[in-house]
């Protein structure tokens, strides 16, 4: 896992405001990212929420993340989105997916 995809998910995890073992990285996917004048990666994070008020934490990790600022040492998050509405799985937990492009500063 490269500095910038930790940095992120150390980030969402923060935005959650629950205990970690509440929350599972079921994927994440980096790929590197290049423009004329800048480098980064784009990220795919899947989260899977636990607990009954998954619903609610799902709603805070997603809800204005678009806006959010995030503080990563050495990179920042230039575009961040959720990749699709929050899923309950047959367990009774939420999937969040994120997309994100980070920079390197």
């Amino acid at each position: 896992m490269s500095a910038a995809a930790a940095g992120l998910l150390r980030a969402l995890l923060a935005r959650a405001a629950v205990e970690r073992d509440r929350i599972l990285l079921t994927e994440l996917r980096s790929t590197d990212w290049q423009s004329l004048t800048f480098i980064g990666e784009r990220h795919r994070i899947q989260l899977r929420v636990s607990g009954p008020d998954a619903v609610d934490v799902a709603h805070r990790i997603a809800t204005g993340i678009e806006d959010a600022e995030f503080r990563i040492a050495g990179h920042i998050v230039a575009d961040i989105l959720v990749a699709g509405p929050p899923r309950r799985d047959r367990d009774g937990s939420i999937l969040v997916e994120l997309e994100a492009l980070t920079i390197v500063e």
